[in-house]
């Protein structure tokens, strides 16, 4: 059985460029490798600490993270930070470990000169977690919406390469551990 990356886009926005690479990616990944794109960021409720029971949308991520071997972020920057519906979700693995020990790599597609917000924070709170964020295979790749087909994925074939480097740089750190 091969590698199984779960794919996060940090956009709730329906022509994301950040879901569209992500798509792409899920789209080019070798044939070893199995992906599964996350939909259900927009029907997490917002964080409650305590005991109670998770909410099914909850519970339905903690499955996909549970299944998946790696996670792959792909966010935006809002306000000049990770989304709040993406720190949310994370929030959400803070007391269960859903993302403890887990290899985790993360994609930035925004414009030169902005994201960085955006991928500090989220390092940040990954760190937090004790997710092991894997390097090799964060990439910073611009897409643009003019680079998105009517698919709705990446057609620029250079970004395409790279971010078959990303998913592959990622599938390399499980050959070596």
């Amino acid at each position: 059985m091969g590698l199984h990356i779960l794919l996060i886009s940090g956009s709730t926005r329906a022509g994301s460029t950040n879901t569209a690479a992500l798509r792409t990616i899920a789209d080019i990944a070798p044939p070893d490798i199995t992906t599964e794109l996350f939909d259900g960021l927009i029907d997490i409720p917002a964080f409650v600490p305590g005991d109670q029971p998770s909410p099914p949308a909850v519970a339905r991520l903690r499955a996909r993270l549970a299944a998946a071997d790696a996670v792959l972020f792909c966010t935006p920057e809002y306000a000049g930070l990770l989304p709040g519906s993406l720190k949310n979700l994370l929030e959400w693995t803070v007391g269960t470990a859903d993302l403890h020990e887990k290899p985790v790599a993360w994609v930035s597609v925004a414009a030169p000169g902005r994201g960085e917000g955006a991928v500090t924070s989220l390092r940040t709170v990954l760190g937090y977690v004790g997710a092991v964020e894997v390097e090799s295979a964060c990439r910073r790749i611009t897409v643009l919406s003019a680079m998105v087909g009517a698919d709705g994925m990446v057609a620029d074939a250079a970004a395409r390469h790279e971010l078959g480097e990303s998913v592959t740089a990622l599938a390399a750190h499980f050959a070596l551990n």
